[in-house]
């Protein structure tokens, strides 16, 4: 996991293309699944209905797609990148447009958010203007900041196999707390019973259900 490890392009975009399929796996769950979910979409789903989850639905069908039709004629003609397929079929104009409108859309758009709410979420669960003696703004930034070094530095230091990997284990961490939120929840709604909290759920704002 670190550059060491990363002696050529190949090692450090591709893994060496030596990615088993549970880190694989795991780094597409973690593509899908991110701080805009897990904070955006869950308090999208409380204020309205569960119909905020069609989204990341369909995004499994898409993976589906994605791993038996059009994967194996990407690695069969050697694409790597979406730029690449566009370029062999276009030229390297289209190359060039399409992977700077990705980079501007995550840079611009995507990272923005993820970083946001995920430095939100920490704010709030470590409280901690309370515990650094920061105003609200620069606990934010300082939160931000300290987000973005440790996702840059898995990055940088070892590549595609370092996210790879951090994705496996950060992710089978998130999917077992967001468990463990749903059922914590449910008990204290119920009184100690999540069947008693589904119950009363159903009953009281069955909306939320819809």
């Amino acid at each position: 996991m670190t550059r060491g490890h990363t002696d050529s392009s190949q090692d450090f975009f591709l893994a060496g293309r030596s990615l088993t399929a549970p880190l694989i796996a795991g780094s597409l769950l973690m593509t899908n699944l991110s701080t805009e979910q897990m904070v955006g979409l869950a308090g999208s789903a409380y204020a309205f209905n569960m119909s905020s989850m069609a989204w990341e639905v369909t995004a499994g069908l898409a993976c589906i797609v994605m791993a038996l039709v059009l994967l194996p004629r990407y690695l069969a003609s050697g694409y790597t990148t979406l730029p690449q397929f566009l370029e062999s079929h276009f030229d390297g104009r289209v190359r060039r447009a399409s992977a700077s409108l990705f980079v501007l859309g995550y840079s611009l758009i995507t990272l923005p958010a993820v970083l946001y709410f995920g430095s939100m979420a920490v704010l709030a669960l470590g409280d901690l203007p309370q515990t650094t003696g920061l105003n609200h703004d620069d606990a934010l930034l300082l939160t931000l900041v300290t987000v973005a070094y440790i996702g840059g530095a898995f990055a940088i230091a070892g590549g595609l196999r370092s996210i790879a990997i951090s994705d496996t284990l950060f992710g089978a961490e998130l999917l077992m707390m967001d468990f463990l939120v749903a059922i914590l929840g449910l008990l204290r709604l119920g009184n100690g019973s999540v069947l008693n909290g589904l119950h009363t759920l159903r009953m009281v704002h069955p909306e939320k259900l819809k």
